[in-house]
């Protein structure tokens, strides 16, 4: 019975009674990007733009972003919960609200937010709820965590069309979260581009098959 209520309860967000107290200081963790030697802490240089995503465990998601032409860099983090400063550990528990999310910090003369956006819904299934593929509980939400009015609109402007795109095929509803970014709690320094360390580690990523729509942009 501990078990099944276990596994219940990390589908569901926790309240303010029931989540983690957190810290008051953050996690020791990497400075530099391990694949390009750039500063995973801001200040960015001018120009830049960033925007945060949760697609599933955050290790191929990171990824998938720092391999784009038009990235500056990408760190992976917890977002969207409750417990300031979490650790991984508690992050799993489902006790502090949080979801594995990737930083992209991004240089929009370079890629647009579009095509950002186009890559999010392509590869992972955003109609899962709290899991993604065999990875279940809240830390695996699908989530766009936007730093922008404009951002906002085209990340709910794209999750329309990729809606009906979706339904147009049989599958079920968006489940995606998207909203003002949260504070971002940057993981712990083995987390850090990950797989660029472990070539050979775990990455569930993957999409359903189903191209993004394009969405007009606005002039």
């Amino acid at each position: 019975m501990f078990l099944i209520d276990r596994l219940t309860s990390k589908m569901k967000l926790p309240t303010a009674d029931t989540a983690m107290p957190g810290r008051a200081d953050a996690l020791p963790t990497a400075t530099e990007h391990f694949v390009n030697g750039r500063n995973l802490h801001e200040p960015y240089p001018d120009g830049m733009e960033q925007v945060v995503f949760g697609m599933g465990c955050f290790w191929g998601v990171e990824r998938l972003f720092w391999e784009q032409q038009g990235v500056y860099v990408t760190a992976v983090g917890y977002s969207a919960g409750m417990s300031p400063n979490p650790t991984y550990n508690e992050v799993c528990t489902g006790l502090t609200g949080h979801n594995e999310v990737v930083r992209v910090v991004y240089d929009p003369g370079k890629i647009s937010f579009e095509k950002l956006l186009a890559l999010f819904w392509e590869s992972h299934d955003p109609t899962q709820g709290m899991r993604q593929g065999n990875d279940t509980g809240t830390q695996y939400r699908s989530g766009i965590y936007t730093t922008t009015p404009d951002q906002k609109a085209a990340a709910e402007s794209s999750r329309d069309a990729y809606a009906a795109a979706l339904s147009a095929q049989g599958l079920g509803a968006i489940t995606t979260e998207i909203m003002d970014a949260p504070e971002f709690y940057f993981a712990e320094e083995y987390h850090q581009q990950y797989l660029a360390k472990n070539p050979g580690g775990y990455c569930n990523l993957g999409g359903v098959g189903i191209a993004c729509p394009a969405v007009p942009q606005k002039a």
